[in-house]
């Protein structure tokens, strides 16, 4: 696990838990978290003690991202199956396609199987750098597509046109800086001086954020 963000808004339908893991074989050209392309460094958690942190935080539910969940897919189908048995959504970001991921289950894999089944919202589709979605939430890139699983959370799909893409910033108590979200660099740049700081310590983010040591306002978009 490369991540874990107890509560937020920004990262799909209501308040939610994040979780973003270490791992992926894609590598999408101008990805966000080129630091979580390999399955090294982060921190090894076993697929019950995540659910039980997830389940403490108290959301409406879980959201997975990465890095690339699917390359964990038969851990992470536990975790999302532990969410879902007490009545929490699960929705997971993904660079494979839709379509490549069904073709991985017609040819035996049983992981990449047990993850969709324990997922009521899939967000499917490769970052693409020259095609930025400006209009809907949580996506990247305009080829990325909602694919609706169960009816746990439809209609969040159905009120995409209505939904806000939100920025959160938090600052703790060591004067830690996150951003979940989306904001323009300018944008960016000026929330952080408003903190005070132009160069804080940002916590990393799956699809658009600050770079965990980079520099403040430097703003990138990656994968989904």
């Amino acid at each position: 696990m490369a991540r874990f963000l107890a509560s937020t808004r920004a990262e799909g339908p209501g308040e939610r838990t994040a979780v973003w893991v270490n791992g992926c074989a894609i590598r999408c050209a101008g990805c966000f978290n080129p630091h979580m392309w390999s399955a090294r460094g982060g921190e090894p958690v076993a697929p019950e003690e995540l659910v039980a942190r997830t389940l403490g935080a108290g959301t409406d539910g879980l959201t997975l991202l990465g890095g690339e969940p699917f390359d964990q897919a038969a851990a992470l189908s536990r975790v999302a199956a532990g969410v879902r048995a007490a009545g929490r959504s699960v929705m997971t970001f993904t660079g494979y396609r839709a379509d490549d991921l069904r073709q991985a289950v017609r040819t035996g894999r049983d992981d990449v199987a047990a993850l969709l089944a324990e997922t009521d919202l899939l967000v499917a589709g490769p970052f693409l750098a020259d095609r930025i979605d400006r209009v809907r939430p949580w996506v990247g890139s305009t080829n990325q597509e909602f694919v609706l699983l169960s009816d746990r959370i439809a209609g969040s799909v159905d009120e995409l046109s209505a939904t806000p893409d939100r920025l959160e910033i938090t600052v703790d108590g060591s004067g830690r800086v996150a951003v979940n979200g989306w904001a323009t660099p300018d944008t960016l740049e000026d929330l952080l001086n408003g903190l005070g700081t132009s160069r804080p310590a940002a916590e990393p983010h799956q699809r658009r954020s600050i770079l965990a040591g980079r520099a403040a306002g430097v703003l990138r978009r990656g994968s989904p």
